[in-house]
């Protein structure tokens, strides 16, 4: 059974978010603030943390910093207040793994839960999709064993792509995951997606763009 750490001063939302994780089959631990979190973490072994940003003691952001800086790379789902993007930014820029904007709907919290234990445990060393293969642990890419170059933010599309093979994915979706801040209406997506298609030539794979939909990663 996975142990999940809910972190919320709100102790409604706080019980609420317990019971919905309970529900579902995980064991949650409760904080209502920093200082607990922290002695929850020295204490038990978690396999995820659910962390509200605003505390009593201080910001959230500042133990997804410290946990990060430590080499901790314990999934996390950050709770921000609606309207706050330049927390989404922040935490997303720190290494959390998604992030929910309150109000939300319990199921919605039970699925981002499910999809990041999906992602973690389902991502490998190597990605191998025809011709390309792409080198997880050094964001690198190779066609036939020649390194594409990539920018960081390339790998990080191509990577995307390769983990979502025929689907199709929102040029907003794209943006926050490789940039790991919402988007706030540049063509940065369609820029890099040009560049890596071009540098994509001859892997046997394509970019396709999606007429108001966006993009999808299929075989050329």
């Amino acid at each position: 059974m996975r142990t999940i750490l809910c972190v919320e001063d709100d102790r409604t939302i706080l019980r609420n978010n317990r019971g919905a994780l309970e529900d579902s089959g995980y064991r949650a631990l409760t904080a209502t603030n920093l200082a607990e979190a922290r002695a929850r973490l020295s204490e038990e072994a978690v396999d995820a943390i659910v962390l509200d940003i605003m505390l009593p003691d201080g910001n959230g952001l500042e133990l997804l910093e410290n946990l990060r800086n430590s080499g901790d790379k314990i999934p996390i789902i950050m709770l921000t207040a609606w309207g706050e993007p330049q927390d989404v930014s922040r935490g997303l820029s720190l290494g959390a793994n998604d992030y929910l904007s309150k109000p939300f709907d319990y199921s919605v919290l039970l699925a981002r839960v499910e999809a990041m234990f999906r992602n973690v445990e389902q991502m490998p060393d190597i990605i191998e999709k025809g011709a390309l293969t792409l080198d997880v642990v050094a964001d690198q890419a190779f066609i036939c064993g020649r390194d594409m170059l990539l920018t960081q933010k390339e790998f990080a599309l191509l990577l995307l792509f390769a983990q979502n093979e025929d689907r199709v994915m929102s040029a907003e979706y794209l943006y926050e995951k490789a940039w790991r801040r919402p988007m706030v209406g540049d063509n940065s997506v369609k820029v890099t997606v040009s560049k890596l298609r071009k540098k994509m030539e001859g892997s046997g794979y394509t970019i396709s763009a999606v007429y108001g939909e966006g993009y999808t990663f299929e075989r050329a």
